[in-house]
């Protein structure tokens, strides 16, 4: 009769795993979906939509010790990352939600331990530093403080802008010339937060096809700050006459290189001609692991239509190929300073950043965690 008993649970238990795994591949196949066709347009909104995902898997996954659960959220992440290749917010954010796990299980394990003794040696002190934890320990209470961790990191992505607008003035002086490519949300707040107390003029490049300038010309336009809307084509010749180049970003490379706006490229090699800062906005959700480790690279770039570069009632469309990529690769070489919701950073540091944000084991989802 127990042993009926005993086989009826385990028969339940596996049947509720089967019922959950579903539904998480039903979300997984309705998140990609809603990514592939560009629902969520901004990477705030991108961001936000990947931990509210990742915190329903947290609380249904059945799992007991630390490491089942991060193979699990590795599985799911690899999942994901490989339907997306192109959207490098969604890898950022599932790494960090991975260290996020495994700093909630460090500090919970370090708490329920006895403090190492003042007499201690100093060898047991340094050789304790380098243990390697297996994360198979059952930690109490763990599944709460990663939710109380997640909710912190959200409040800290959505006031990111609003903590990097904070710094403007510190780069932003009265009587500059700046130069912006595109619209960037970043950039929009950074600039109105200088113009409270600055007076300055800002150079709008068109970021032609798409024409993203012309909205962030209107916007500023709107609050009083002296902008003009440029052709791209104009941007080497005013390049003398401008003492900041401020852009926006998409992703910011493991070397510090930078995906960012087409025609990012060219401004910032102007600016390299003439001894012009870049300085580049990125909250630190947007800082990846990965490289370029190729310009043909297909998981770097995406290609929209090219009606904006050339019409297709032209004769000589059937005689070429007409590429229209959307974004650009800027090598670290020619960033001056970057500035995030953490302060400002130099291309050079960007391997620091990611050490502290991201766990190496994490760099490659495909791998399982033993």
């Amino acid at each position: 009769m127990i042993r009926l008993y005993h086989n009826a649970l385990n028969y339940k238990k596996k049947k509720m795993l089967d019922i959950d795994g579903k539904t998480h591949e039903m979300l997984i196949d309705n998140y990609i979906s809603n990514l592939k066709i560009k629902k969520w347009e901004n990477n705030y909104a991108i961001a936000e939509k990947t931990i509210q995902l990742f915190r329903h898997f947290i609380d249904t996954i059945n799992w007991s010790t630390t490491i089942e659960l991060l193979n699990q959220l590795r599985e799911y992440g690899f999942q994901i990352t490989s339907a997306l290749p192109l959207q490098f917010i969604v890898g950022n954010i599932i790494r960090r939600i991975l260290n996020i796990v495994r700093e909630e299980y460090t500090a919970a394990r370090k708490s329920s331990e006895e403090e190492i003794d003042v007499q201690d040696s100093l060898h047991k002190i340094v050789t304790s530093e380098d243990d390697v934890d297996d994360y198979n320990s059952i930690v109490p209470e763990l599944k709460l403080s990663i939710f109380e961790h997640l909710d912190e990191f959200q409040i800290e992505i959505e006031s990111s802008n609003e903590d990097i607008s904070k710094q403007a003035l510190e780069h932003i002086h009265s009587n500059e010339i700046i130069l912006t490519v595109g619209k960037s949300s970043e950039v929009e707040m950074f600039l109105k937060e200088a113009a409270k107390d600055r007076i300055f003029e800002v150079f709008i490049t068109e970021c032609s096809p798409l024409n993203h300038g012309r909205q962030l010309a209107l916007n500023l336009s709107k609050h009083k700050i002296q902008s003009t809307l440029i052709p791209d084509s104009t941007m080497f010749g005013i390049m003398s006459r401008v003492n900041k180049v401020i852009i926006g970003v998409d992703s910011v490379m493991a070397n510090g290189g930078l995906r960012t706006f087409n025609g990012c490229h060219a401004v910032a090699l102007a600016a390299a001609h003439y001894s012009v800062p870049v300085i580049v906005l990125a909250p630190m959700y947007k800082l990846s692991s990965r490289y370029l480790c190729s310009h043909n690279q297909d998981a770097f770039n995406e290609f929209v239509s090219p009606a904006g570069v050339l019409n297709y009632s032209d004769s000589v469309i059937s005689k070429v190929d007409v590429y229209n990529p959307t974004y650009d690769y800027v090598p670290p070489e020619n960033v001056t300073l970057f500035i995030s919701n953490n302060g400002g950073h130099s291309p050079s540091y960007v391997y620091r950043l990611l050490s502290e944000i991201y766990h190496p084991l994490d760099y490659d989802l495909s791998v399982q965690n033993k």
